[in-house]
């Protein structure tokens, strides 16, 4: 599943750690449905699950959040002997959830944590819900070892972590190659304001430095696969040239910051908003005017049957351009077209309605392929690094 290569460094009594984590790449969902023709069809239960939700719990409730766009993952542990699960690894959110043994519902054929089974898990009766496109999911709160690596690769492990064990999970889980979400935002942003597992390590002093890298290298033609790594206590130089800059988060919930001047070709905006990078997401997301007038200019044209913008393979209206701070920077078009099969490319960009709430653009996987993000959490702030591969 990857080579994961670890650096361990002694600071006075305790030993902190850099760790480059490979990733484990798939093309998204979304994709293949359209591909199939199955993603109407997909829209279609979306916005009726959407529509009918309600609950009784009394538990905090994250945004609603669609986990058909991710394409990269992780392998983790989690327990005492490991129990491994491959996960969604997500700067969207903050908390950790993997199926238990009471999961019937969606879960077959996935490895579900036996809490019974570990020497190191504590229970805390507690109950969570986090509401998804494709369903709530929800179950009980318990406390155990997590380690980033699967079992025979370097690991770094975090005692004493939060998870959610999941006695219902979304529809999504039938169909997606994942076992779990790894939330790596603040704990602000966590349900039930647990402390997620990367806001433990760091307060445990296990890495090296408050903060992870992340590199998503070049999507290949339709059926290959891609690079990626996720460097935990960091900065990636093997695959990431030196930090542009850096932007103070306005809000650090999200990797949220702001940026202004997104343009491409005749199209400019001079309106400053509020962003996020997103790992879980493989499209740019923003305002439905600013999104049109991107695909406008790129020359790509509305799908109403999909939701998508098509563009011919081969177009290149020149760079998407925005401003991060004191610094300009560029998503090329080999970066914000994907192929999706032989004559079929999509502009990746699609419109999100906000409502006056939360960020107004996810910054996904266009902008991270292009750049290396350094997620600082100790200094609230995230770094770009042009990625070199």
């Amino acid at each position: 599943m990857g080579i994961i290569s670890i650096i361990f460094l002694l600071i006075g009594s305790s030993t902190a750690a850099v760790l480059e984590h490979q990733l484990i790449w798939k093309e998204s969902r979304m994709i293949e449905m359209i591909r199939n023709g199955e993603y109407p069809a997909y829209l279609e239960y979306r916005d009726r699950m959407v529509a009918s939700r309600s609950s009784n719990l009394a538990t905090v409730v994250q945004s609603t959040t669609d986990y058909v766009y991710y394409e990269y993952m992780g392998n983790i542990t989690v327990g005492t002997p490991d129990q491994n699960f491959i996960v969604v690894l997500d700067t969207g959110s903050a908390n950790l959830l993997i199926p238990g043994t009471n999961c019937t519902t969606y879960c077959e054929k996935k490895r579900l944590f036996n809490e019974k089974a570990s020497s190191t898990y504590i229970a805390t009766n507690r109950p969570w819900q986090i509401k998804y496109a494709s369903g709530d999911a929800y179950g009980t709160l318990g406390i155990d070892t997590v380690k980033i690596g699967g079992s025979g690769e370097a690991q770094l492990a975090i005692p004493r972590s939060y998870l959610g064990v999941a006695d219902t999970v979304g529809s999504d889980f039938k169909w997606s190659p994942k076992e779990g979400i790894f939330g790596l935002a603040f704990t602000a942003l966590a349900v039930d304001n647990i402390t997620p597992p990367i806001i433990n390590a760091i307060n445990q002093g296990l890495l090296d430095q408050p903060l992870f890298t992340t590199w998503f290298g070049q999507r290949g033609a339709p059926g290959t696969s891609a690079s990626g790594a996720f460097t935990y206590g960091g900065l990636d130089k093997n695959h990431c040239g030196p930090v542009i800059g850096y932007a103070e988060l306005t809000n650090a919930r999200h990797f949220q910051f702001q940026a202004t001047g997104f343009s491409l070709g005749s199209y400019v905006s001079t309106t400053t908003y509020e962003v996020i990078t997103d790992t879980a997401t493989s499209f740019l997301c923003g305002p439905q005017a600013a999104i049109d007038n991107l695909a406008k200019a790129a020359g790509a044209t509305w799908d109403p049957t999909n939701q998508v913008f098509n563009i011919p393979c081969d177009a290149d209206a020149g760079p998407i351009k925005m401003k991060i701070g004191q610094f300009n920077y560029v998503i090329r078009a080999n970066n914000y077209i994907l192929k999706i099969d032989t004559n079929s490319c999509l502009f990746a960009a699609i419109p999100q309605n906000y409502a006056g709430f939360g960020p107004s653009w996810i910054l996904g996987g266009p902008f991270m392929r292009q750049y290396c993000n350094v997620h600082d959490i100790g200094q609230k702030r995230v770094g770009f690094c042009l990625s070199l591969a």
